[in-house]
């Protein structure tokens, strides 16, 4: 499979990349650089294209569009309430 072939990928994986790729270019980023970024996150959440063997029907462990806010605040809260709110 040469580079950059999609041909490998489901098409719940091709929908979810034409997804992100959309909202990559609401905010104004060029087409191309959208459609990069979208790849990159379907190949992080899912581990790259089809997968053949058992059980590999099942939802991915932690996707990047679910991982915001989890590591924030920790600075923020290491702090006293008193130095936070001066």
């Amino acid at each position: 499979m040469p580079r950059g072939d999609k041909s490998k990928y489901t098409p719940k994986q091709e929908r979810k990349a034409d997804h992100i790729a959309e909202h990559y270019e609401e905010r104004g980023v060029p087409e191309k650089e959208a459609e990069r970024r979208a790849w990159a996150t379907v190949n992080k959440d899912d581990a790259g294209g089809k997968k053949s063997g058992s059980g590999r029907g099942q939802s991915t462990g932690n996707p990047a569009a679910h991982k915001g806010g989890r590591r924030g605040g920790a600075a923020s809260a290491a702090r006293l309430k008193s130095r936070r709110y001066s």
